[in-house]
């Protein structure tokens, strides 16, 4: 059996160049892991909280010397000398030792910092890619090269992740399912240079947001759909049939004195206006997805828009979840939501966010593995994604090497399963 013999948390610095944790983990057998956390922009009111310095005299308070003393000074006491085959043991040590309901005391992201390295450092102990180990550990996916997630392109950032002109926070490129892995890759990267191409023609600004998606100057988020259809239409491929159209709305982002504002139409919208004025998306676009359509707490309209058009789409929950068990528990009972996105540092371990996993898939929806805005180029979650049978990856643009890193891993486990069972 092996044990942990050391725990070492730094600072590191994300995607958007600011600091985050990094913690290595060593066991008496010489396996080595390493887990990097990142950070959103767009953050339910409900996630765990991360631990940061508030010290304005580095790096404008958002340094993580805490997180890693949290790491360095306390957790790693209590393990070293654990297996790192015990996910549950040691999460439960980790929830024992904050013992706050949103991991306040500690930090999650010092505390998944040092969950998802003891994970992959059983998987290296076991000596299985992280993604088999998570499949012989949990049983909810069998993986073939045949059927890994989907990728969940986003080609448009609006919202916090974008220049501030656009209300819906992502828009996304969504090949079809049926589409191997690297086909529906090599869909995404031509789809991204050709919308690259179509907003120069355009004269229109071309730079890129946080998620490596183009933050164009246009007027209105149905401006940013049209755009979308125009690119696919001027493609190879075919709209509704070779890839799909879904929008991330952030809608707590828009949402003021019970009202939302979006530049398409003059008035501020009610819940119900705003659900009319996106089931004529839905039905205009033949949308796949709409994710976080209202407020966090606005249970009454996501149930009515899941129960009108809920058997033709994806409604999917980020911010009304929150990877979060209990949310899950009271979407299920309400009929909220048919898909959830799974994001391990809104919910701070391992073991809580499989458990989250595993009471969406008795319910029958749809799991969606996401990164956040502010990423690191470490390509865990693409090896948990295919581990736990996700159906849907969403990784941001097929561009940024934070990004990009962990499209490649899926593409280089597909090739793997392949040479498992060539043809």
């Amino acid at each position: 059996m092996s044990k942990i013999k050391s725990v070492y948390a730094r600072e590191i610095l994300d995607s958007r160049g600011n600091p985050t944790i990094e913690t290595t983990i060593w066991s008496d057998t010489n396996h080595g892991a390493v887990a990097s956390i990142p950070s959103g922009a767009s953050t339910g009111r409900l996630e765990a909280v991360e631990l940061r310095d508030n010290d304005p005299a580095r790096f404008d308070g958002m340094g993580v010397l805490k997180a890693c003393a949290s790491v360095n000074q306390i957790i790693s006491k209590y393990i070293i000398g654990q297996d790192p085959l015990k996910q549950n043991n040691i999460d439960q040590i980790l929830l024992n030792l904050d013992g706050t309901v949103n991991k306040s005391k500690l930090g999650a992201n010092a505390i998944l910092s040092v969950s998802q390295a003891c994970f992959e450092l059983g998987a290296a102990c076991s000596e299985m890619p992280t993604f088999e180990y998570a499949v012989q550990k949990y049983g909810l996916g069998t993986p073939s090269a045949l059927h890994l997630p989907t990728p969940i392109f986003n080609m448009i950032n609006g919202g916090k992740h974008g220049a501030g002109n656009l209300d819906f926070q992502e828009y996304h490129c969504i090949p079809s399912s049926r589409k191997k892995f690297s086909d529906a890759l090599e869909m995404g990267s031509e789809l991204y240079h050709l919308l690259k191409k179509v907003l120069t023609e355009k004269k229109a600004i071309h730079s890129v947001g946080d998620e490596g998606g183009f933050a164009p100057n246009l007027f209105s988020n149905t401006d940013a759909i049209e755009l979308l259809v125009e690119m696919i239409e001027s493609s190879k491929y075919k709209l509704n049939e070779d890839v799909y159209l879904g929008l991330d709305l952030a809608a707590s982002s828009f949402y003021k004195g019970n009202k939302y504002t979006i530049s398409d139409v003059k008035e501020s919208l009610s819940g119900q206006q705003l659900g009319d004025f996106l089931i004529d998306l839905v039905h205009k676009y033949s949308l796949l997805s709409v994710e976080d359509p209202f407020e966090q707490d606005s249970w009454d309209d996501w149930s009515n828009f899941t129960g009108s058009v809920g058997k033709q789409l994806m409604v999917v929950g980020d911010d009304l979840l929150v990877t979060n068990r209990i949310r899950l528990q009271e979407a299920i009972k309400k009929g909220a939501c048919n898909a959830v996105l799974i994001k391990p540092n809104q919910i701070g371990t391992i073991s809580e966010t499989v458990s989250v996993i595993k009471l969406a898939r008795q319910n029958e929806m749809s799991i969606i593995v996401s990164h956040r805005s502010g990423d690191t180029d470490e390509d865990f979650l693409a090896d948990f994604a295919v581990g736990i049978g996700a159906d849907f990856v969403k990784f941001g643009a097929p561009g940024r090497g934070e990004r990009v890193a962990k499209y490649n891993r899926i593409l280089f486990i597909q090739e793997y399963l392949e040479s498992l069972n060539p043809q």
